[in-house]
């Protein structure tokens, strides 16, 4: 395997950190004494990454400009003295894999070297459709999707009331608007409310509006969600959070296709299309009493199951693509692929919260990719522990004392992950997310034995 090569031109005071981050990156460094040299060596040969000192001699904004543009660079890396946004803002410009703090650390160094690391070909991101805003866009060529779009087009032009179940974050809102845009209603009105995030005594008044001094602070005729959506669709999220009275005050409106406001003597007519969508099991509240089975006949005569994006497959991933993309052109980031290990890790991840979860994960890998890649160092996924997991392994509590120091919970954590590879040091780096020297650095560092192999190396 070819050593990747590593221009530096650094401080003298930082050139030994420099020097040991790239044996351990197991990188070959050279050093130029000056600009000059450094652009001779630039012109002589090609390098996969060059590290500059903003306080070394000599060294600018056009001079870091004209080595950004320098197709013999490669990647780079920029250090500084102290914190400072300007450099910051500098290095994101610039497109830079990172901005160290002077004076250098070896262990820092060798991590940011490692990303650079291998991490397979990239994988370009899909292209954004015509229209697509993230809020009506149904990704998904799973057997399980299929099955969901199959249903949205049979029912998407009725006027027949659909009830969406499934897990937080797994698109719920998303699948009411398409049956929205996909319906005869599409030029009239989408009104969203979520029952759980209104208290209960605003909660009917929001719904149905209120007269003028219906009650202590109705100061002024307020016409309700359902009269709002009048000619569209009401989407009536988390419906099994809405109280009992509630509850019956809406039966008798999808009953009566009307609705009467608050402190109000008259019923008017509304033409409303209700879609309304939960995480509960519905069929547990209603034998709890919790929610009325009338009601629940009543919003289901669709039922809509969506299912957990752990369950979808490949989808992961053409969900991932499409949000980088996504947030590429929201952002003004011209990021064109993600690599296949990063893929892999976002493959492999659990995702308790769903599509929402990696719509964030993928958000904020963007905002904190500077290249046109993104690599699995911008990953921040919150449960990255292979889907395969048992059960009993999810549910078992996983805890520290509050006495704990950092370092001891690092320490614990990387003789856990090791403990559940067997030891392999590839696969716990993996799971860990970093490269294999620092997880050997680490393991070193405290004194960790590694199973079937014992004290590691």
């Amino acid at each position: 395997m070819t050593r990747r090569r590593i221009l530096g031109l650094v401080n003298e005071i930082d050139a030994p950190a420099l020097e040991d981050g790239a044996r351990g990156a197991d990188a070959d460094l050279i050093l130029a004494s000056s600009v000059d040299r450094l652009f001779k060596r630039l012109s002589e040969s090609e390098w996969e990454l060059c590290v500059v000192s903003l306080s070394a001699e000599h060294v600018d904004d056009a001079l870091l400009e004209r080595l950004a543009g320098s197709s013999a660079a490669g990647a780079l890396i920029l250090t500084a003295r102290g914190a400072s946004l300007n450099a910051a803002l500098l290095a994101d410009r610039l497109g830079a894999l990172a901005l160290l703090r002077e004076p250098l650390e070896a262990g820092g160094v060798a991590d940011a070297f490692e990303a650079l690391a291998d991490e397979g070909p990239s994988v370009e991101l899909s292209p954004l459709e015509e229209g697509q805003d993230g809020r009506t866009a149904l990704i998904g060529e799973s057997g399980e999707m299929a099955e969901v779009f199959g249903t949205i087009a049979k029912v998407a032009r009725s006027t027949s009331t659909v009830l969406i179940t499934g897990e937080s974050g797994t698109g719920k809102e998303v699948v009411a608007r398409t049956l929205h845009t996909q319906s005869d209603r599409s030029e009239g009105p989408f009104v969203a409310v979520n029952c759980a995030a209104i208290p209960e005594q605003l909660l009917e008044s929001e719904l149905f509006g209120h007269e003028k001094g219906a009650f202590t602070g109705a100061i002024a005729k307020r016409t309700g969600r359902f009269q709002r959506a009048d000619g569209g669709t009401l989407f009536l999220d988390e419906i099994g959070d809405m109280s009992a009275v509630l509850q019956a005050k809406l039966l008798r409106v999808l009953e009566e296709r009307a609705v009467e406001r608050v402190g109000g003597r008259e019923a008017e007519e509304i033409d409303v299309r209700v879609v309304a969508a939960t995480n509960q099991s519905l069929s547990e509240a209603i034998l709890d009493g919790r929610f009325r089975e009338d009601l629940y006949y009543r919003l289901a005569v669709v039922e809509l199951a969506l299912p957990p994006l752990r369950e979808r497959g490949d989808d992961v991933r053409r969900l991932a693509l499409h949000f980088a993309a996504l947030f590429a052109e929201r952002h003004g980031r011209e990021i064109r692929a993600i690599t296949t290990k990063a893929l892999s890790r976002i493959a492999e991840a659990r995702w308790p919260g769903n599509i929402r979860e990696l719509r964030n994960v993928m958000d904020r890998a963007v905002l904190l990719t500077s290249t046109d890649t993104i690599r699995t160092g911008a990953l921040r996924i919150g449960a990255a522990a292979p889907r395969a997991a048992s059960a009993a392994e999810v549910a078992r509590p996983v805890g520290y004392p509050a006495t704990a120091s950092l370092a001891e919970v690092e320490a614990a954590h990387i003789a856990k992950v090791l403990a559940s590879v067997g030891g392999h040091i590839g696969n716990a780096a993996d799971t860990l997310g970093i490269h294999r020297n620092t997880l050997s650095r680490k393991i070193q560092e405290y004194g960790l034995d590694t199973p079937d192999h014992g004290r590691a190396p």
